[in-house]
């Protein structure tokens, strides 16, 4: 039902196999979908994906670092420049909004549509419309930065096959009109109500997005229940205790233990330091998380897709 494409997966700058970060969203039930963080060039990597930027509903801005936010004008250009005409949901800290804002005005950029800003810092909950709910969590970096839990949910109505072929009922026409609702009469005279056969089936799919955080416990309360979590993971824990705690970002050791305690099922880890863009350095990473967590582990790899 849910699915992830990394667009970037490098903290801090690219390298030759990652860009910066950035992550999309989207779903089977239509072409609409989202946006977390875009880090300079992210527009490239959208070449190489089938999303395009009409489809975009929104972005989800973590945080002030430019290596999750600079690659927003030239995205809301292209955007512009190819004919978008519906606004675009941009969730977002007032820094990020004040910023883009100079830089439209100062390289004359006319967008075509308008950007509905909404201050992530506003409230919990951001944005909710059409079995879509986001809400924002808190996080501990050198600025303010945020996590954000995403609940999608659609109901579809399942007609109840055995129970039609139970009553002589072989897949036709008339399948399909129960399946819509609609009674049916059969050649005998006898009807079938629709409301006999067929059930409404819900199906939920929650993911957890973080954005640079030291402490990720914090999103203990948006985890519960989630089915993922993808959070930065930028050091080992060695690198961590050499590096400090300027940085304040997590090493693979202290989420996978976290997202273990948590009993998520399902970890993504990404934003990694350029120092382990190598299969030697991939490994090492991928060995410390599954010393710590024994879910389904992915380590993003960039313009891979990840379904749940």
């Amino acid at each position: 039902m849910l699915k992830l494409t990394f667009l970037g997966t490098s903290s801090g700058v690219p390298t030759v196999r990652r860009n910066v970060t950035s992550l999309a969203l989207h779903t089977t039930l239509n072409r609409e979908w989202w946006m977390v963080d875009c880090g300079e060039a992210t527009q490239h990597r959208l070449q190489r994906i089938p999303l395009t930027v009409h489809d975009l509903a929104g972005i989800c801005i973590t945080h002030i670092h430019g290596d999750h936010c600079y690659g927003l004008p030239g995205l809301l250009a292209s955007a512009s420049m190819t004919g978008r005409k519906h606004p675009l949901i941009l969730i977002a800290p007032a820094g990020v909004k004040a910023w883009l804002d100079a830089t439209l005005l100062h390289t004359e950029l006319f967008l075509t549509f308008d950007i509905i800003h909404i201050d992530v810092a506003a409230q919990q909950c951001v944005h909710t419309q059409d079995g879509l709910t986001i809400e924002r969590f808190p996080l501990s970096h050198r600025v303010p930065s945020y996590g954000f839990r995403f609940a999608f949910e659609s109901t579809r109505w399942k007609i109840d096959r055995d129970a039609l072929r139970a009553r002589g009922i072989a897949p036709g026409p008339a399948w399909g009109e129960l399946q819509h609702g609609r009674d049916v009469q059969l050649d005998d005279g006898t009807v079938l109500h629709a409301a006999e056969f067929r059930a409404a089936h819900t199906e939920r799919a929650t993911a957890v997005i973080g954005g640079d955080n030291d402490t990720p416990a914090l999103l203990a309360e948006a985890c519960q229940g989630a089915h993922l979590l993808v959070h930065e993971a930028t050091y080992t824990e060695e690198t961590l205790q050499k590096v400090g705690p300027g940085p304040q970002h997590s090493s693979v050791q202290r989420v996978a233990q976290f997202a273990a305690s948590a009993g998520v099922p399902h970890l993504i880890l990404t934003h990694f330091s350029p120092r382990y863009d190598n299969r030697e350095g991939m490994a090492l990473l991928e060995a410390e998380a599954r010393q710590h967590f024994s879910g389904k582990l992915e380590l993003a790899e960039d313009l891979t897709t990840y379904e749940i």
